[in-house]
Order: structure tokens, then C-alpha cells, then sequence
């Protein structure tokens, strides 16, 4: 397909959806004046359980496939342990291994195809002597500020940062180089990091990049969907039930369209998804209540389903079922293949070991120091004296009137 397109037509393909994009006279220079094939790389921390937002960037691999530029896919497990450990150096592997294969599988499930991806680990570059020596050159050149700065949006935020947190803006900033591309494709989240590449690789000699940026989509109660946060997202391998009893808590506040997360999902995912998987425009369709409330709603630009959204003819009571009904249809070929293979599921157990089930402990009850078997217990002798770490405190004397001394019975008045 891509052979057949004009030079504008494959910019136009590369542009669509996008938030923003920074240096784009880098990229056509590449289409237009180089006539070759785009290098883009694309990557992720391979951090917590992948979710439905993920179809957001795939949909764009798509596109640029489709536009014949040549993609990476870098699955950042370095990183994934240096964003304040959120993949235990332990599990960085197994976890690097479960995103290979739901990516591949999200990507097969948009009829993307995947012999034209190279699929590249992090550490299998990034460990080396000279990336070593480059970060270095780096550091000496980018200050603390900037670089906490850079990764504020992206790097887990603590009140006492860590290097690692630092560390992180200026590996994704040297992959650029090492991975040999024209641009570098994102989240808007990473908009920082960005900036952060475009002026300090041309400080250690390297050439700046291009940069394109997706938008983020809401999560489920508001703020960005992520991979690390369970209750903002849909988990790739949700249940059905699941799904439903998530969308159905969902934020989506009557004729409300900035911000709603479940009206960005519809733009961003399903009407994308659609129309990617039928070569055309996307349809959504969203079914009526009941059968005498007329014909179903079909839309197939988010403008039109935006205006009735905010004039209350599509209500949260009629938007939220269609999009249960669409995510559900979206995951069955993904879970599919997840039940169909015991390497994957073995994967799974091992990146995300289900936490351990602690027993009970009995609680002991406390009896005081003069029961037997207690730790201040005292032992009573033929002689009448007696033996233990509490003798002290029961000792009476060794005679009658040493004893009688002690209780000071002679000294008590009878009434």
C-alpha cells in the first residue's frame, strides 16, 4: 500500500490523531526530499500489567506501517527497574517477555503485520561499555534539575527521589541513537523527555530528532490511564464481568465532554480500532434501551457523538453499555490466544506472581506471671521456700513471725 501513496498522503497517515509533534521538517525531509523509509522507534517500561490504552499507540504502529516506515518496538526493561523499582530487578525479565507477547498479540488482533517490527530488548544494548561511556557524556552535560524536570510526568514522583528516577530521561534520550532512528513516538506524557533529547544529543555530537506524540487517554476515575495504577484501568485480560463492573464505576459525568475518559476511549480506541479493521471510516454504535425508543445511534466522527453527548440525547446510561459491549469484542481475541497458550500463562505467573496468602497468626492471650508455664512462674519447694524469676514477689519469709512481719497481720485491727 505504502508504494502506491503520494509523499502527502503518507504524511497525512503519519500525522492522523496525533497531539502534537515536534521537528517535523525532520521527517519530511525523509519522505519527501530523501524519498526513504521513516526509522521510528516506539518504546515501553515494562512495569505493570499492559491495558486497554495500549491499543491507543498500536492503532498509530499501524498507521506507520501503513505509510511504509520502519518500526522499533524497544521494550525498556532497564527502565522499568530504574522508575523507583516498579519492576523488581528479579522480574524485569519475565515481565520484559509477557509485554512481547501481548504487544504481538494486540498488534495481530489489528490485522498488523508484524514480520515488518523489530522487537528489541533494552538491556541487550544498554549494558554495554560505549552506551555506558555515552551516558556518562550525558550526565556531565545535563544538570539534576533538568533532568528531574524531564522525567516529572513519567518517573514515579517521591519525596526523596531517586538517581535512578534521574538516570531514566537520559537513557530514553540516548536510545535515540542507539537504536538508529529518525524519530522517537510517544505519549504526551513524554512531551519533557523529548525537549530533553533535542537539546542535549547535539551537546555529545548526535543528531536531534523528530518526536510524535499521542494523546493520553483519561483513566477510569479521572487523571492518566496506567499500567502501574489497577483501579484507573482495564487490564488486556479482564473478564467480561470485570470489564462491566469497571465501566460501570467509571467517571462520566452527563454532557460533559472535556475530560470524560470514556468519550476519549470511544475516539481514541474503538472508532480507530473500527476503522482500522475495516479499511474505512470507524463506526461506533450505541443500542437504545428499549426497542421503542427508536432506531440505534451510529456515529462515525466523535464531533457528532460529542454534540449529542452534550446535548444529552447520548447519555452516560446509554453510552456506557455500547462501550462494555465494544471492549469486551475488543479483548476476546487477545484472551483467546492467552487461554490457547501455556507459555504465555506460564509468563504470567512468573512476571506478576499472585501476592502470598498470609496465615492467621493465634493471637496469645495474656495471663499474667502467675499461671503455670509463664515466664515469671515460680516453683514451690518441700522445705516452703520457694524457686523462679518471681521468688521475689512471692517470698513471705523463712519463718511464722518473718512472715507474719511481711503480711503485717499483727498490725491490722479486727472491726
Amino acid at each position: 500500500m505504502a508504494g502506491s501513496m503520494s509523499a502527502q498522503d503518507k504524511l497525512a497517515l503519519i500525522y492522523e490523531n496525533l497531539h502534537e509533534k515536534l521537528k517535523e521538517e525532520i521527517i519530511e525531509d525523509v519522505i519527501i526530499r530523501q524519498d526513504r523509509s521513516l526509522k521510528i522507534y516506539w518504546g515501553t517500561a515494562t512495569t505493570g500489567r499492559p491495558h486497554c490504552g495500549y491499543f491507543v499507540p498500536m492503532v498509530k504502529l499501524a498507521h506507520f506501517l501503513r505509510a511504509g516506515c520502519t518500526i522499533k518496538i524497544l521494550l525498556a526493561d532497564m527502565h522499568a527497574f530504574l522508575d523507583n523499582l516498579k519492576a523488581p530487578i528479579e522480574l524485569v525479565k519475565y515481565r520484559a517477555e509477557y509485554y512481547r507477547f501481548v504487544i504481538t498479540s494486540l498488534l495481530k488482533s489489528l490485522n498488523v503485520p508484524i514480520d515488518r517490527l523489530e522487537v528489541v530488548l533494552g538491556s541487550s544494548y544498554q549494558l554495554s561499555a560505549e552506551y555506558t561511556m555515552d551516558l556518562y557524556r550525558l550526565c556531565s552535560v545535563v544538570s539534576e534539575h533538568d533532568a528531574k524536570k524531564a522525567g516529572a510526568e513519567v518517573v514515579k514522583q517521591v519525596a526523596n527521589p531517586l538517581l535512578s528516577g534521574l538516570i531514566y530521561p537520559l537513557m530514553q534520550t540516548l536510545d535515540e541513537q542507539y537504536l538508529d532512528v529518525d524519530a522517537q513516538f510517544g505519549g504526551v506524557d513524554q512531551r519533557k523527555i523529548f525537549t530533553l533529547a533535542t537539546e542535549t544529543l547535539p551537546k555529545i555530537n548526535y543528531k536531534e530528532r523528530a518526536h510524535l506524540m499521542n494523546p493520553m487517554v483519561p483513566g477510569l476515575s479521572g487523571g492518566k490511564m496506567s499500567a502501574s495504577d489497577p483501579d484507573s484501568k482495564i487490564d488486556l485480560l479482564d473478564p467480561a464481568a470485570v470489564v462491566e463492573k469497571k465501566l460501570k464505576k467509571a467517571h462520566c459525568a452527563p454532557k460533559e465532554v472535556e475530560g470524560n475518559g470514556m468519550i476519549s476511549f470511544v475516539e481514541f480506541v474503538l472508532l480507530s480500532v473500527d476503522a482500522l479493521k475495516n479499511g474505512g471510516r470507524g463506526r461506533f454504535v450505541v443500542e437504545r434501551r428499549k426497542p421503542e425508543d427508536g432506531e440505534p445511534l451510529v456515529y462515525e466522527d466523535i464531533a457528532t457523538l460529542k454534540e449529542d453527548y452534550e446535548a444529552d440525547k447520548l447519555t452516560p446510561q446509554l453510552l456506557k453499555p455500547a462501550i462494555i459491549k465494544a471492549v469486551v469484542n475488543l479483548l476476546q481475541p487477545l484472551q483467546e490466544e492467552y487461554q490457547a497458550s501455556a507459555e504465555w500463562q506460564e509468563i504470567a505467573n512468573k512476571a506478576y506472581p499472585p501476592p502470598e496468602t498470609k496465615k492467621k497468626e493465634k493471637k496469645v492471650k495474656d495471663r499474667g506471671t502467675k499461671f503455670p508455664g509463664s515466664k515469671g512462674v515460680v516453683e514451690a519447694k518441700p522445705d516452703g521456700h520457694v524457686e523462679g524469676e518471681a521468688k521475689d514477689q512471692v517470698n513471705l519469709g523463712t519463718g511464722a513471725a518473718e512472715a507474719m512481719e511481711n503480711l503485717d497481720i499483727h498490725k491490722k485491727a479486727l472491726p
